[in-house]
C-alpha cells in the first residue's frame, strides 16, 4: 500500500489542464448560442427529442448524454429529450437497426407526430466507413437507419462529437 502511494505521488496528475475559467459577463459559446436562436426562430418553441438505441455500441449514446451536461446544456437552449415519441419532433437513432429493434423503431416513427425528423447517427447508423459497412444487411441487423426509416440528416462519426450531433440536429431543423 505505502509503494502504491509513493508511486502515486511521484507520477502526479496526468489529466490534461481545465480550461481557462471564462470571465464574468462572457458570451456563451457562439456556436451553441446561435442552435438557440435558430430553433426558437423555426419552430418558435422547444425542439423535443426521443433518442432511439437501434443496436449500437453506446458510443453515440455517451455522446448524446454529453449534450446534457452543464457545458453544452441543450435543454437550456430549448432542446429536451423525451420518453415517448409521440411527444417527440425528431427522432435521434444511433446503431445498425437489428433485427429485434427494426418493428420497435417503425413504431416509433409511426407514433411520432408530423412533422417529424429523423437523424442518424454515427457511420453503423448512417451506413458509413469501415464500421457502417461492416453491421451492413446481414442475418442480424438491417444495416443502416435508412433501410428502415426515412432519413433527413445523417452525422457520422465513431462516435460523433456533441458539437457535431448539434449540427446535424440544426441541419434537421433547418432542413424540415
Amino acid at each position: 500500500m505505502i509503494s502504491l502511494l509513493k508511486r502515486i505521488l511521484r507520477t502526479g496528475i496526468l489529466t490534461e489542464p481545465l480550461p481557462a475559467p471564462a470571465e464574468q459577463g462572457a458570451q456563451p459559446e457562439p456556436e451553441l448560442e446561435r442552435l438557440h436562436d435558430d430553433i426558437l426562430a423555426i419552430l418558435g418553441r422547444a425542439l423535443t427529442i426521443r433518442e432511439v438505441d437501434a443496436g449500437s455500441c453506446n458510443g453515440c449514446e455517451l455522446e448524446i448524454h454529453a449534450l446534457n451536461n452543464p457545458y453544452y446544456n441543450l435543454e437550456g437552449r430549448g432542446i429536451k429529450f423525451v420518453a415517448s415519441p409521440r411527444h417527440a419532433d425528431m427522432l435521434l437513432v444511433t446503431g445498425p437497426v437489428t433485427k429485434n429493434m427494426e418493428n420497435a423503431l417503425r413504431i416509433a416513427h409511426d407514433c411520432t407526430p408530423d412533422p417529424k425528423l429523423v437523424v442518424a447517427v454515427g457511420d453503423c447508423g448512417c451506413g458509413c466507413g469501415e464500421v457502417g459497412a461492416l453491421f451492413g444487411p446481414n442475418y442480424a441487423t438491417c444495416g443502416a437507419v435508412e433501410n428502415v426509416i426515412p432519413v433527413d440528416v445523417r452525422v457520422p462519426g465513431c462516435p460523433p462529437t456533441p458539437v457535431a450531433l448539434m449540427r446535424g440536429i440544426l441541419a434537421a431543423i433547418r432542413r424540415g
